[in-house]
């Protein structure tokens, strides 16, 4: 790739440092979507070890690149996107892929195209651990940021994603489990009030 065409890219892609998603962090601020892509992959990566027979490169790729879309759409938190929004950010995605080179275009578009079908036992990883993640990420911030839908969101959101592996199971499970925990905090606190 050109430099200048280089640059071009990593501007585009950076424009997801600002874009804001529902979730907060366990700080208090805002999570950006670059934050999630990030956190995602390195969840992929943490896991390389327990899934050696899959291409590590691909599964990493899709977490990087599953949002680019929203770098042109903005986010939509997922309880409230609708087949609309998506087919909005799928044409957003074709359009920044037609400014890729050729050979980046064909893989990257590929890619795209397994995520949507979760064609491939990548895909299908990928597509669990970015509920985790999210779901995590509520379970680490305040949960007065929380709105009355993610309680039930937080038993609820991902398991069917989760369900393909005995080991993402009990992730999801581990994860419900921490929710739970955190909605009885907040309940016992409330009853001491």
């Amino acid at each position: 790739m050109q430099p200048r065409a280089l640059i071009e890219q990593i501007t585009a892609a950076g424009r997801l440092k600002d874009t804001m998603r529902h979730s907060f962090t366990a700080g208090g601020r805002q999570e950006s979507v670059a934050e999630h892509s990030w956190r995602l992959a390195l969840m992929a990566l943490l896991l390389s070890e327990d899934y050696p027979a899959l291409d590590m490169q691909k599964l990493l790729s899709m977490c990087l690149l599953h949002d680019m879309g929203e770098a042109f759409t903005g986010d939509i938190p997922a309880f409230e996107k609708t087949s609309v929004h998506a087919a909005d950010e799928r044409r957003a995605v074709d359009g920044w892929l037609d400014t890729l080179p050729e050979g980046l275009r064909k893989t990257f578009a590929g890619l795209f195209d397994e995520m949507e079908t979760l064609g491939s036992p990548e895909a299908r990883l990928w597509k669990a651990l970015d509920k985790l993640e999210a779901l995590i990420q509520h379970n680490e911030a305040d949960i007065a940021t929380w709105l009355p839908l993610e309680y039930e969101l937080q038993m609820t959101y991902g398991s069917s994603e989760c369900a393909f592996d005995d080991g993402i199971k009990d992730l999801r499970d581990l994860v419900r489990e921490d929710s739970r925990k955190k909605i009885k905090e907040k309940n016992d606190v409330q009853k001491e009030d």
